[in-house]
């Protein structure tokens, strides 16, 4: 089974683009809806003892909760210690369950996959990216950020430019979804010849 590492910065496409590999039968591991998934049940006891009242009706607070942890480097390590083993032992399911159902190709959409050294655990890195232009128009449309909010987002997350430059494969989302059914389908055709490389 190959793993594939599914990346981009906010407003590329990459939550579309995921969509269309499990539209094309690929098995996708969302990191972010299992870090939500765990929130409302399983880790909300251990970060209420390690935060009390960042929890109501025995689910994570979001919005208290990252008030609390946000400028606290210290705190924010403390929550990953809590979530991190959980994280793992769900992706470990989801990949025993995908080898079961003999997928050849998994993908794992992790937003910040370059910067937490998560390359090394895949065999091949697809980066979703379209231009500064549309990236900007499409995360404004939503609503829920200003250009300040965007700006700080960008500054944290690793330059597209270097994303690109280290990827295995780059789906462009600016002209539509067919071109991007397309890329999928190369790229699925593509990745099962490579050699495994996860360490």
């Amino acid at each position: 089974m190959r793993i594939l590492g599914l990346t981009g910065s906010i407003g590329m496409g990459k939550s579309t683009t995921a969509k269309l590999f499990a539209e094309a039968g690929v098995p996708v591991y969302d990191a972010d809806a299992a870090v939500h998934q765990l929130y409302e049940g399983e880790a909300a006891p251990a970060i209420e003892a390690a935060f009390p009242g960042t929890t109501a009706n025995g689910k994570v607070d979001r919005p208290k909760l990252s008030a609390r942890v946000v400028h606290d480097p210290a705190a924010i390590n403390q929550l990953e210690q809590i979530v991190h083993p959980m994280l793992g032992a769900s992706r470990q399911k989801f990949f025993a369950d995908a080898e079961a159902a003999k997928a050849p190709v998994v993908v794992l959409d992790i937003p910040l996959l370059f910067e937490t050294g998560g390359e090394k655990r895949v065999d091949a890195v697809v980066v979703v990216s379209t231009s500064p232009e549309i990236q900007r128009e499409r995360v404004l449309a939503r609503g829920t950020m200003d250009e300040a909010k965007l700006e700080a987002i960008i500054a944290k997350q690793m330059p597209d430019a270097e994303k690109r430059k280290r990827a295995d494969f780059v789906v462009d989302t600016s002209h539509g979804l067919e071109p991007v059914r397309a890329q999928i389908t190369h790229i699925l055709a593509e990745v099962v010849k490579m050699p495994q490389r996860r360490a």
